[in-house]
C-alpha cells in the first residue's frame, strides 16, 4: 500500500514518460466504480475492506442511492513496480446510455483507456458504443473480464466450462474491434483510390480493383486482445482478486521448470502439459486433457471457493499455508464467506498489482500521442491538416514533443466544467488553529461572558427606583441594539456566499507547456479561425494579450488557480507540467462547456467532442412562484455550464425548454437545478416530444386493402381531407400539384410544387449537415461578392462525392437535372429539405463554381431571390399539421413572373424623371437622392423603390402592402403550405432503439410491454452459453416514458432495457382520414372513431402549442346514470 503526500505527487507531474492518463469504460453495472475503488485503496486512500462498498469515486448522493454513476470523475494514483514509479490518472466514467457525453468528455483527454466487461453477460450494447468512442478518439484499450467469481458462485460453471465461456467473450469483442478496424482501414483505402483518380499516376496497364488488398497488407495484430498478449486481465473486483497470466507465468517456470516465454505463449489457448515428459503439446481434446489454463490456473481458484462455501477449514488452511499468506482471526472467524475469499485473494492476487501493471506496460504515456490523432484534435468542421497555416502546422510538433520548456507554447483543453461547493475549495477549508488564536479566541470568551455578568448586575439594582430606571436602561437598549446589529449583519453576508455556494472547475489536460497560476491565455472558442488571426495581426506580433485587435471567438482570461484532481478532494497546485489531467478554477465567465486555451493565438480549436447520445427528452420548466423567475433564469445558466450534453431552450412562446438525453438524465437535471442552482420549487411541464412532418405518394390501397378506384364511392358524410384543407380563392391548383400563386400587390407570381424525397436522400442530407452548411457559406460569400474562403481541395473532394451521392439515388424522369438545380437546403440552411429552382430566367445553384459576371438583371432576381429563400426556410421549419420543422420534402419552384414589377418600375420611373424636371433648383439635392433609388431600383434593389413611392405619395400598388422582398417572403411561405395540403401528409415519429436483455420466462412480459407501447421487435437471439435472450426494438419516443421502470416492474428486475435515439419513421396513419368507401364504412362504421395514433399525436402538439383543435367536446350525450338503481 503506499500513501502518496501531495509533494511526491507534484514530483511525479513531472516525469511524463511515467504519467498514464487513463478512464474506465464499461456498460452500466459492469463494475468499474467496484474496480476503481480496488484500485484507490492500493494508495491507502480507503481502506480495502471498503473497497467496492464504499464506491469512492460515486460523490452525489443520486448515485449512492441509485447504484449508478452519473459523472465521470478524476483521481491521482501512485503505483511503484521495481525501480520505476507511475503516476496514473484514473477517471471514472458513467455506463448508462443517458450519459454517454461525460465518456466522451473522458475519452477526449486520456491516452488508454481500460474495458470492463461482466463475465456473466458479456459484450453489451454500451460496451460497443464506448469501444467505438475509445477508437473514433484514437485511444488503445486494455481489457479486464471482470466478475469471474459469478460464473462460480451463481452460474455454478466447471473450470473448463468457464474457460470456454470466457473464449467466446473475448472472440465477440474482437470481432468487434475487427469490424472498427476493417472500416478503417476500406475507408482510408477509399481516400488514396479518390486520390490516385483525382492524379492518375504514368503508370499505365489495366489495375484491379480489390478491396481486401488494403486488409492484408495491414498489420492488425497489436489491436486484438488476448491474455498472452499481456492486454488481458481477469478479476473479481468485489472479491478484491485479478490476474494475468503473467503472474502464473511465473511461479510455474520455477515449479515445472518450463521457460517463462514459453509458458506466457502457451498459458492460454489449447495447449496441456505432459508432466512425464515435461513437455506443452497442443490439446488433443479426445483424451480428455484440460487445457493449461484450466489445469494451473482456474482449478485452483475453483476449489479455494470451494473450500471457502463448503467452509472446510482443513482445506482453507491448508491453501493458506501452501501460499504462504497470514490471515487475520477476525477474517477467519468470519460466518461470511466473502470475508474469507477476500483476505485471502487479495494478498494472493492482488488486483490493482494486475490491472496497474497491465496499465503501466501496454498503454502509452502523453509522449507516445500518435501524429493522426494529433491532426485529427486539430483540424475541426471540415477542414484538413495540409490547408492550415504554416504557424498553426508548427504547433504538432510541440505537441508530440510535450515540452515543458519555457519557449514551448501551453496548450490546454477544457472537456467539461463540473459544479463543486465553494467550502470544497482547498482555499476555504477551515485550516486548524495555532495555539496563539487558541489564547485570544479563550481572552474573548472571557471578556463577554464578564460583560453579561455586569449587564446583568446593574439590571438588578436599577428595578427598584421607578424614575431612574429608564436612564439606567439606556445603554442596555444600546448594547442590545448593537448585538441586534451584529446579528443582522450577519444573515446579510450569508445570502452572498449562498450565491457564490457553486464554483466551477474546468476538467482538463495539458498537451504541451507547463500551465502556471496567474498565467494569461487565449479562450479560442469552437468557431475561432487561426487564418483569420494571421490576416488581422502582422507576423511576428509582440504586443500583450490585453492590446490586441478584437477577433471573434477569442478571449483572453489568466489561469486564477490549478487544482490535483483527487475524487472527491482537490488539492492546489502552482503548476501543471504537460501530459497531466488538473482542475482550473475562475473560468466560468470564458468557458461554457468545453474550449481550447492557448498562450498562441495560432493554434486551432479542437475537433468538437463525439457524443453518441443525442439530447431529444425536452421538458418545459417554470418557477412555482411566478417573482422566482431571475433565480430560474440563472439556475439553468449554471445547469448549462454544468452538464455536457443538457441544451437550455427559450421556445418564441416564452417557454424555458431543458432538452436532456433520457428519463434519468432529465430527473438529475431537475434535482441539480431545485437543489444546487436555482434553490427554488419548480413546475415541470409533461415531455415535449418532437415530430416531424412530410408527405409520401398517394397510397396504392385504401384503409381495408382495397385497391384505391376499383370500389364505389358513397354519398360521404364526413368532411373528406380535401374539404378540410380548402385553398382560398387566387390560388390555382394543378392535377399534378402544383401551386400557383401571386404576392398581395400582383407585381409577383410563383409556381411551386412539393416532391416526397427518397429515404437514402434524406439520410444523406443528415448525414453531412456540417459539409451542407460550409457549402451554404461559401456560395453566399461569392454572391456577396466577399470571396474571401478557398475551399480546400479535400473539402472540395467531399462536395463532389456528396452531390455524387444524391445523384446517384435521384434518379428517373421526374428527378432529372434536380441536383444541379439545388438552390437551397432547409430548415436553417443545412437541413434535410431542398429547394430547387426551375424556373427559366433566373438559374442559381447552391454548388460551388465559376461566378458569372452579374449582370442587372440576374442581380435583381438575386436580391428577391434571397427573399424567396428565406421564405423556403420558413415553411421547412414549421409545418401546416402542427408547426414541427418539415422532413425529406423537395420544393421546386416551376415558374417565378416578375414582369409587372418590371413595368411597374419602369412607369415609376417615367414619373420620376418628368418630377425631377418640374421641381425648384433648391431642392436639387433631394431630387438627386432620389433619382439615385430610382436607379437603384433598376439594379435590383426593391426596398429603395418603395421608399422613393412613399416619399413621393405616388398610388402605386406597393404601398399598402410593404416592401416588395417581405411579399416575396410570405407568399412563398403560403405556397409551400398548400403545396403540402395538397399532398398526402404525415407525422414522423422519432424512434429510439432498445436493447433488452432478459432471461426465457420474462420474454413474454417484455414482448407485452413492448406491443403495449406501439413498439415492433426487429430481433431475438439468444446469448451463447447463457440463458440470456438479447432483444432489439424500436419504439417511439412519445412511448417511452416509464417504459424502462414498466419492464422492470412486469419483469421482477430480471429485464433492463437500454434507450438510444436512433432515426425518424414516418407513422403509416393518415392523421386527417376519414372513411369514403363502402368497405371502410362497413369496416369503421360511420363514425371511424377508432384511434388514430398520427392524429393523436398531431392534436397533442397542437394543443400544447395553442393551435385550434378539431374534437367534440362531448362524446355520448347521454343522461348520467347513477349506480343506486343497480343495487
Amino acid at each position: 500500500m503506499v500513501l502518496s503526500s501531495l509533494d511526491k505527487m507534484i514530483q511525479l507531474q513531472r516525469n511524463t514518460a511515467n504519467i498514464r492518463n487513463i478512464c474506465v469504460l464499461a456498460h452500466v453495472d459492469h463494475g468499474k466504480t467496484t474496480l476503481a475503488d480496488c484500485l484507490i485503496s492500493s494508495n491507502g486512500i480507503i481502506s480495502s475492506r471498503l473497497a467496492g462498498k464504499l464506491r469512492y469515486m460515486d460523490s452525489r448522493e443520486d448515485e449512492q442511492v441509485r447504484g449508478i454513476t452519473m459523472k465521470s470523475s478524476a483521481i491521482s494514483l501512485h503505483y511503484r513496480t521495481g525501480n520505476e514509479e507511475y503516476l496514473i490518472n484514473l477517471i471514472d466514467s458513467p455506463g448508462h446510455v443517458d450519459f454517454s457525453s461525460e465518456v466522451s468528455t473522458a475519452v477526449r483527454i486520456c491516452d488508454g483507456c481500460i474495458i470492463v466487461v461482466d463475465a456473466v453477460e458479456g459484450v453489451c450494447p454500451q460496451t460497443q458504443a464506448v469501444l467505438r468512442q475509445a477508437w473514433l478518439e484514437n485511444i488503445r484499450p486494455v481489457l479486464v473480464i471482470n466478475k469471474l467469481d459469478r460464473l462460480i458462485v451463481e452460474l455454478k460453471f466447471t473450470p473448463q466450462e468457464a474457460y470456454s465461456h470466457l473464449k467466446n467473450i473475448l472472440e465477440q469483442i474482437n470481432a468487434l474491434t475487427g469490424t472498427l478496424f476493417t472500416s478503417k482501414v476500406l475507408e482510408e483505402r477509399a481516400e488514396r483510390d479518390t486520390d490516385c483518380q483525382v492524379n492518375p499516376s504514368s503508370e499505365q496497364g489495366e489495375q484491379v480493383y480489390d478491396w481486401s488488398s488494403g486488409l492484408e497488407n495491414t498489420d492488425d495484430s497489436h489491436l486484438y486482445f488476448s491474455p498472452d498478449q499481456g492486454n488481458v486481465v481477469f478479476t473479481s473486483a468485489i472479491d478484491g482478486w485479478g490476474f494475468g497470466i503473467e503472474h502464473f507465468a511465473k511461479i510455474y517456470s520455477q515449479k515445472i521448470g518450463i521457460k517463462k516465454e514459453v509458458l506466457l505463449k502457451t498459458l492460454w489457448g489449447d495447449y496441456y502439459i505432459n508432466m512425464k515428459a515435461k513437455k506443452i503439446m497442443k490439446v488433443d481434446q479426445a483424451k480428455g486433457k484440460k487445457p493449461l489454463f484450466v489445469q494451473l490456473i482456474l482449478e485452483n481458484i475453483w476449489s479455494l471457493y470451494d473450500a471457502v462455501l463448503k467452509k472446510d477449514k482443513e482445506k482453507i488452511d491448508k491453501i493458506v499455508t501452501s501460499l504462504g499468506l497470514k490471515i487475520g482471526a477476525r477474517e477467519a472467524r468470519h460466518s461470511d464467506p466473502k470475508v474469507q475469499i477476500n483476505a485471502i485473494c487479495s494478498q494472493w492476487l492482488p488486483i490493482s498489482h494486475a490491472v496497474l501493471a497491465m496499465v503501466c506496460q501496454k498503454l502509452p504515456s502523453p509522449l507516445d500521442i500518435t501524429a493522426e490523432r494529433v491532426e485529427r484534435l486539430m483540424c475541426a468542421g471540415s477542414q484538413m491538416f495540409d490547408s492550415l497555416p504554416p504557424e498553426t502546422q508548427a504547433l504538432k510538433a510541440a505537441f508530440m514533443n510535450c515540452g515543458s520548456e519555457d519557449t514551448a507554447p501551453v496548450i490546454i483543453f477544457v472537456s467539461k466544467m463540473f459544479a463543486v461547493d465553494a467550502k470544497a475549495l482547498p482555499q476555504n477549508k477551515p485550516r486548524p488553529l495555532t495555539q496563539e488564536e487558541i489564547a485570544q479566541r479563550r481572552e474573548r470568551a472571557r471578556q463577554r461572558h464578564a460583560e453579561k455578568l455586569m449587564v446583568a448586575a446593574v439590571q438588578v439594582a436599577v428595578e427598584p427606583t421607578q424614575d431612574g430606571s429608564a436612564l439606567e436602561t439606556k445603554p442596555k437598549v444600546e448594547s442590545r441594539g448593537g448585538e441586534q446589529q451584529a446579528e443582522s449583519m450577519a444573515p446579510k453576508a450569508v445570502p452572498e456566499g449562498e450565491n457564490k455556494e457553486e464554483c466551477f472547475i474546468a476538467f482538463a489536460r495539458v498537451f504541451s507547456g507547463v500551465a502556471q497560476r496567474g498565467k494569461k491565455m487565449f479562450v479560442l472558442g469552437p468557431k475561432y479561425s487561426p487564418v483569420e488571426f494571421l490576416n488581422r495581426v502582422p507576423l511576428g506580433f509582440s504586443t500583450p494579450a490585453d492590446e490586441l485587435p478584437p477577433v471573434p471567438h477569442m478571449a483572453c482570461c489568466a489561469l486564477e488557480n490549478l487544482y490535483l484532481l483527487m475524487g472527491r478532494e482537490l488539492e492546489e497546485l502552482e503548476e501543471v507540467p504537460p501530459g497531466n489531467v488538473l482542475g482550473i478554477g475562475g473560468l466560468q465567465d470564458f468557458v461554457l462547456k468545453s474550449a481550447t486555451l492557448c498562450s498562441s493565438p495560432s493554434c486551432p480549436p479542437f475537433i468538437p467532442l463525439n457524443f453518441e447520445a443525442t439530447p431529444i427528452v425536452r421538458v418545459a420548466v417554470e418557477p412555482k412562484h411566478p417573482s422566482e423567475m431571475p433565480q430560474l433564469v440563472k439556475g439553468m445558466k449554471l445547469l448549462n455550464q454544468a452538464d455536457p450534453c443538457v441544451q437550455i431552450l427559450i421556445q418564441e412562446t416564452g417557454e424555458h425548454v431543458l432538452v436532456t438525453a433520457g428519463e434519468v438524465h432529465l430527473q438529475r437535471c431537475l434535482d441539480d437545478l431545485k437543489e444546487r442552482f436555482a434553490k427554488i420549487q419548480i413546475s415541470v411541464s409533461e415531455p415535449i416530444i418532437p415530430f416531424r412532418e412530410t408527405i409520401t405518394k398517394p397510397p396504392k390501397v385504401d384503409m381495408v386493402n382495397e385497391e384505391i378506384g376499383k370500389q364505389q364511392k358513397v354519398a360521404v358524410i364526413h368532411q373528406t381531407k380535401e374539404d378540410q384543407s380548402k385553398i382560398p380563392e387566387g390560388i390555382q391548383v394543378d392535377p399534378d400539384g402544383q401551386i400557383t400563386i401571386s404576392t398581395p400587390n400582383k407585381l409577383a407570381t410563383l409556381s411551386v410544387r412539393a416532391m416526397p424525397l427518397p429515404e437514402e436522400v434524406t439520410q444523406i442530407l443528415e448525414e453531412n449537415s456540417d459539409l451542407i452548411r460550409s457549402i451554404e457559406q461559401f456560395t453566399s460569400s461569392l454572391n456577396e461578392g466577399r470571396n474571401t474562403q478557398v475551399i480546400h481541395q479535400k473539402t472540395q473532394e467531399k462536395i463532389w462525392e456528396f452531390k455524387g451521392k444524391l445523384e446517384q439515388h435521384l434518379t428517373g424522369r421526374k428527378w432529372r437535372n434536380i441536383v444541379d438545380q439545388i438552390w437551397s437546403f432547409g430548415p436553417r440552411k443545412c437541413g434535410p429539405n431542398i429547394l430547387v429552382n426551375k424556373s427559366e430566367d433566373f438559374q442559381n445553384s447552391v454548388w460551388p463554381g465559376p461566378v458569372s459576371k452579374a449582370s442587372k438583371e440576374t442581380t435583381k432576381y438575386r436580391d428577391l431571390g434571397n427573399s424567396i429563400v428565406s421564405g423556403f426556410q420558413l415553411a421547412t421549419l414549421s409545418g401546416p399539421m402542427c408547426e414541427e420543422p418539415l422532413m425529406g420534402v423537395c420544393f421546386v419552384l416551376e415558374k417565378w413572373d416578375l414582369s409587372k414589377f418590371d413595368d411597374q418600375g419602369g412607369s415609376d420611373k417615367q414619373n420620376q424623371e418628368q418630377s425631377i424636371l418640374g421641381k425648384e433648383v433648391q431642392k436639387a439635392g433631394e431630387k438627386h437622392s432620389s433619382g439615385a433609388e430610382s436607379q437603384e431600383l433598376q439594379d435590383g434593389c426593391p426596398e429603395r423603390f418603395e421608399k422613393h413611392t412613399a416619399q413621393k405619395g405616388e398610388t402605386s400598388l406597393s404601398d399598402c402592402y410593404g416592401p416588395l422582398s417581405g411579399q416575396l417572403i410570405a407568399t412563398m411561405k403560403e405556397a409551400c403550405r398548400y403545396a403540402l395540403h395538397v399532398k398526402p401528409q404525415r407525422l414522423m415519429a422519432a424512434m429510439y432503439t432498445c436493447d433488452i436483455m432478459a432471461t426465457g420466462d420474462v420474454l413474454g412480459r417484455v414482448y407485452a410491454v413492448l406491443s403495449k407501447r406501439e413498439g415492433r421487435v426487429l430481433q431475438e437471439e439468444m446469448k451463447e452459453g447463457t440463458d440470456m435472450f438479447i432483444i432489439k426494438a424500436v419504439l417511439p419516443v412519445a412511448e417511452s416514458f416509464g417504459f424502462a421502470d414498466e419492464i422492470r416492474k412486469r419483469t421482477s428486475g430480471l429485464a433492463s432495457p437500454q434507450l438510444v435515439f436512433s432515426h425518424w419513421e414516418i407513422i403509416p396513419s393518415d392523421p386527417f382520414w376519414v372513411p369514403t368507401t363502402e368497405e371502410e364504412y362497413l369496416h369503421f362504421g360511420e363514425k371511424a372513431d377508432s384511434e388514430n395514433q398520427a392524429r393523436k399525436y398531431m392534436n397533442a402538439v397542437r394543443k400544447r402549442k395553442g393551435l385550434c383543435v378539431e374534437e367534440k367536446i362531448v362524446e355520448h350525450a347521454e343522461k348520467q346514470r347513477t349506480l343506486s338503481k343497480n343495487k
